[in-house]
């Protein structure tokens, strides 16, 4: 008795007549085909895919027959097609992308490099790519270096070398040399840098308008009352994390606030990292009264951790956050945040990239600037009595 090798039942297995050789059976159950192994060869060294002459040995057709089916010809009959089509499906043909591209050199397939695909925004981001690239007939091809600088090298040369046609990076917040996505490195494939960009490179970029994104976030808080407004920003290194820093000095300078450096702390993101921030700020002889993080999970964390001191938001202290995501407005106190439309990021990554394509040496790099959104909720609003007013 023949037993599926898919679901493993043996009532269902039906014999559907031979293929090279090979008796062929289909499970009822699973709709799954198959084929009677070879004495003494075991499933580990059969043959991997299944080929053009495969199917072409299955339907008794030429080789160049199927090749013409798949691709559309119209001089091949309406039963032949089918028949080739069923055999195709039946003997889980995939095309040999190498085999094609080595013939076009084309892969049709777009590289994508982003630090974390569990962050909400990166996520959003590769769907807008996603988008676009579907449509334009490429598949995407997606790496994470999870804030690695090796991991990140390690990934490109790996996209470089399975020939893609296109890549689209934001970095980790660890790299700061740049030579891995230079032309001589990337093999002339075009790249687009979006979110976390390079200007060593001259590439075409989307970025974020980080620096208003920062001073209209000040001026909010400035409008709501608060006097002493700390940051909590990123690395140094990382040139949105000096952008945004530089928006919120300069809303402090307009408004004839002083720049005070202990209310100025750089971290990596890390959870631990901002409520050591707080603690650090809380124990001055003048602690803040409002915080601007620029990195909205921080903004998370400061939340959990003020309400675990006692210290009630907004009303002893503010908190605004840098980039928009669902919880943002589930938790409580809501969280004010700028919406940097992580979706439309990507979008317009991938059309510069198209834009590279159809132009080849015509193309200019341009950067391409989206501007985020104010989102005001309770967590920065002014309520009412006691407002700012902080005792440690």
């Amino acid at each position: 008795m023949i037993t599926c090798v898919k679901c493993k039942l043996s009532d269902s297995v039906l014999k559907a007549g031979f293929v090279r050789g090979r008796q062929r059976y289909l499970c009822k159950s699973c709709d799954y085909h198959f084929t009677e192994e070879k004495k003494g060869v075991t499933p580990d060294r059969r043959r991997a895919q299944t080929t053009i002459g495969d199917v072409a040995k299955a339907v008794g057709v030429a080789s160049s027959t199927v090749s013409r089916a798949l691709n559309g010809h119209t001089d091949i009959s309406p039963v032949t097609r089918q028949a080739i089509l069923d055999a195709a499906r039946q003997l889980d043909y995939q095309p040999n992308l190498l085999a094609q591209s080595l013939k076009s050199r084309e892969t049709h397939t777009l590289g994508v490099l982003i630090p974390d695909l569990e962050r909400p925004f990166f996520a959003t981001a590769v769907s807008g790519i996603q988008e676009v690239a579907t449509e334009a007939g490429y598949r995407v091809m997606i790496c994470q270096s999870k804030e690695s600088y090796r991991t990140e090298v390690s990934n490109v040369q790996a996209l470089v070398a399975s020939q893609v046609d296109g890549l689209l990076i934001c970095h980790s917040r660890e790299t700061e040399n740049f030579d891995h996505v230079k032309p001589s490195a990337c093999r002339g494939i075009p790249v687009v840098h979006f979110d976390r960009v390079s200007n060593e490179v001259d590439s075409a970029k989307v970025i974020l308008d980080d620096w208003n994104g920062a001073y209209n976030v000040t001026e909010h808080l400035i409008q709501q009352g608060a006097q002493r407004i700390a940051i909590l920003a990123g690395p140094e290194s990382l040139l949105i994390s000096r952008n945004r820093l530089a928006g919120y000095q300069h809303a402090l300078k307009r408004n004839h606030m002083a720049l005070r450096p202990e209310y100025e702390v750089h971290i990596e993101f890390k959870p631990e990292e901002a409520e050591a921030a707080l603690d650090a700020w809380l124990a001055l002889p003048e602690p803040p009264d409002a915080i601007f993080c620029i990195n909205y999970t921080n903004a998370f964390d400061l939340l959990v951790a003020l309400k675990k001191r006692g210290v009630r938001v907004p009303q002893q202290m503010a908190v605004v956050g840098f980039g928009d995501e669902f919880m943002a407005e589930m938790i409580e106190p809501g969280l004010t945040t700028v919406d940097l439309h992580p979706y439309r990021i990507g979008q317009q990554a991938a059309r510069l990239f198209l834009e590279q394509v159809q132009q080849k040496e015509n193309f200019q790099p341009r950067t391409f600037v989206i501007s985020g959104d104010l989102k005001i909720r309770q967590s920065s609003l002014k309520g009412e009595g006691d407002l700012f007013r902080l005792s440690i």
